[in-house]
Formats: C-alpha cells, structure tokens, sequence
C-alpha cells in the first residue's frame, strides 16, 4: 500500500513539480497551497508524511505544525522552506518537525529525505527486536544481548543509532544523515562521535572487532551494517 503525503507548498510551479517527482516514486499524494485546507483535510483523514512550508498565506507553517503537535505526535514532518537560518530551524524543531530543508534544493535530496522518514517511523512501529546472529537488539528497552550472551543498557542515542543502521540493511548511510537523523539540530558532534559509537557496536556484536561482519565503516563516506 502506497504511503500517502500531505503536501503544502504555496509555489504553484514548485508544487507541481514536488508533487510529480514524489508520485514517480510511488507515494500517493494531497497537496495544498494554503494550510487552512490541508488543515480540514488533515482533520477528516491519515497521512504517512507531512511536508509543510513555512510562509504561507494565512496561517503559517508553524502555526499549523503546532495545530497537528495538539493531536498528533507521530506523523513525520518535513519543513521545506526558504527560512533555513540555525533559528528558524530550532523553532520548527521545537514545534515538533522531524526534519528541515531549505530551499533551494536538490529533488534526490528531497526524495531521501522523504524515504528515510518513512522508513524510520515504520521501524519503529514494526520492530520492537531485531536478531543478528546470538546477538539480539531491544528497541523499546533500550537493551541489546551482546555476543557473549551479556545484557547491556544502551542510552537513547545509541539505540537510535542501531535503529537507523538496521532499518538500512546493506545500505551505505553518509555520515551527514547520521548525523541529522540521530544528533538533530542541536549539537554539532565531530564526525569522530560516530566513529566511537561504531567502535563500542563491535565490542559489542562482533567476534573479532579488527575485522567486523556487521558494522562497516566506508572510509570517506559512512556507515553499513550487514548480517
């Protein structure tokens, strides 16, 4: 079943275009170039996505951001806006988006944006473990079992790491979309930080960390993990 995204852009040409690219890859799509109508809509039916402009006619993005926060924490939302500065951004974030891109940008990245999203909230859904292995990864607990058979406590940031590494199976994931997915907006980690959580993953889940079967580091570019 194709996820279904509310659009809201009020750029009639750059609608279109969103909108046409984002049907190519399959997704069903409502679009709207004012928030008060995508805010009855929003009311009367589901959506797998929101992505939402900030200056709109009438109600802005962030006020109707706030309006769907009221009722709904889980729906992803994606601002896409010309207001990109560090405080715009901090401000949508707070409000309760998941992500933040500013405009002009490229469609692939729009369209990767979008994938890792949905990805992202269907995992959570779906997985509450996930087993490679002897190894074994508990989502909600917060709680892995490592390759001794040990069970260790993992902070929310680690777990969230594991999450987007499994939820990528066999994918390369950059360095810069860790960073965005797990860190957020509000610190500025070294890529370095990574770099010590994939080594304490290995410690972990690996028979012989020096030569790693599930956590590959891709010099340059990012990270893979693989059964």
């Amino acid at each position: 079943m194709a996820s279904t995204i509310l659009l809201i852009e009020d750029e009639k040409n750059l609608l279109s275009t969103i909108k046409l690219n984002l049907e190519i890859e399959g997704y069903e799509i409502i679009a709207f170039t004012n928030a008060e109508d995508a805010w009855q809509k929003f009311k009367t039916a589901q959506f797998s996505l929101i992505i939402l402009d900030v200056t709109l006619p009438g109600m802005t993005g962030y006020e109707l951001c706030a309006s769907i926060r009221k009722t709904d924490k889980k729906t992803p939302i994606l601002f896409l806006t010309a207001r990109s500065a560090p405080e715009d951004r901090i401000s949508g974030l707070k409000l309760g988006a998941d992500d933040y891109l500013g405009k002009p940008f490229h469609l692939e990245e729009l369209l990767l944006r979008v994938k890792s999203l949905l990805k992202r909230v269907q995992l959570g859904d779906n997985m509450e473990e996930y087993k490679f292995g002897n190894c074994s990864i508990h989502f909600k607990t917060y709680e892995v079992i490592t390759k001794d058979g040990e069970k260790k406590e993992l902070i929310k940031r680690e777990i969230d790491l594991l999450k987007l590494l499994v939820g990528h199976k066999n994918e390369v994931i950059p360095r810069e979309l860790i960073l965005r997915e797990v860190w957020g907006y509000e610190t500025t980690p070294s890529t370095r930080t990574i770099d010590n959580y994939i080594v304490t993953f290995r410690k972990y889940f690996e028979n012989d960390p020096k030569a790693p079967l599930h956590f590959h580091s891709i010099r340059g570019v990012g990270y893979k993990f693989t059964e």
